[in-house]
Formats: structure tokens, sequence, C-alpha cells
């Protein structure tokens, strides 16, 4: 989910949200809506490869020099906009702040 979610489209994410909504009413019970499962996993599997020093994705989360925030991606593209590295680091900045 982590993959694919960040590069759906508005309709198709109102889509899925329209899949949890119905799983909602036949068990009973609230659910957790997609963007927050996205983020928590996105976080969950940034800090992995944070502490993963051979990953080969663990170069791209680079520390700003204050040390607090990690630097953003250059992305000309929305493709590389919506990707999970790009997501992911933005998601960790806001997280500590």
């Amino acid at each position: 989910m982590c993959v694919w979610f960040s590069s759906c489209t508005a309709a198709e994410r109102k889509e899925l949200q329209r899949f949890v909504i119905t799983a909602q009413s036949i068990i009973g019970c609230p659910l957790p809506s997609l963007e927050d499962l996205y983020n928590s996993r996105c976080l969950r599997k940034a800090k992995i490869i944070l502490r993963d020093t051979s990953h080969p994705g663990h170069s791209l989360f680079e520390l700003l020099p204050s040390g607090r925030c990690y630097r953003t991606l250059r992305a000309r593209t929305n493709r590389l906009k919506n990707s999970f590295y790009a997501r992911a680091i933005t998601a960790l900045n806001a997280f500590r702040l």
C-alpha cells in the first residue's frame, strides 16, 4: 500500500475509500481511513530505512545542517513528487515538528 497509494489519482482514492466505508458498515465498527493507514505505514517504513544503512534508499534521507529535518528531494515531475521517498521524507519532517 505504501508504494502505490501515493501515485493514485483523487478519483481512485475516493473509490478505494468507498470500499472502506462499505467494509465499516458490514463489520459494524469504524476503520481508519486509507490516508491514515498510508501515513502510519509510510512512517514505519521510512524509520526502517533510516536504521538500515545497507538499504539502497538510505542515502536519500539526508539531514539538513540543523539536524532536525531531512532534505526534500528536488522534483520536476509529479511522478517523482508523489514517489514513496519524497512522501516519506515529507511525512518524517511533519512528524518531527
